[in-house]
């Protein structure tokens, strides 16, 4: 009899210890969804990937300046209302890697981006939704 109830308690411990060890459900994490994006001006470009975040969006890629190249991102919300900016700053003749936050503090993020390509006084811009 001592056997079985051991047995059983034993049983009884594995069991709530393996409930209370697992993560509960949902907890999971999910990877941001992203945007692939490509603003060209003749032999200039920028290309790479938007990731959407809570509240901020991120921007990675290559800019390839020919001549003179200015590149800018714009978040906006969605009742069109800008919530953040950054820029690049003038690059001659270069191509680089960039990584790059741009603000969105509302809630659910940003609704879409810009992103614009000044390339030699020729100005390029695309938009992109949240997907």
């Amino acid at each position: 009899m001592k056997t079985h109830l051991t047995a059983a308690l034993g049983s009884i411990v594995l069991t709530a210890g393996t409930l209370l060890g697992a993560p509960a459900a949902g907890a999971q994490t999910v990877p941001f969804p992203s945007t692939s994006f490509d603003v060209t001006i003749g032999a200039s470009s920028v290309r790479g990937t938007l990731t959407w975040r809570d509240r901020s969006v991120g921007a990675a890629g290559t800019h390839r300046a020919v001549g003179c190249n200015r590149l800018w991102l714009s978040t906006y919300g969605a009742s069109g209302i800008e919530l953040g900016t950054w820029s690049s700053g003038t690059r001659c003749n270069v191509t680089y890697q960039f990584s790059v936050m741009s603000p969105a503090d509302v809630p659910g993020g940003a609704a879409s981006v810009r992103i614009c390509l000044e390339a030699n006084a020729a100005l390029a811009c695309e938009s992109y939704n949240r997907p």
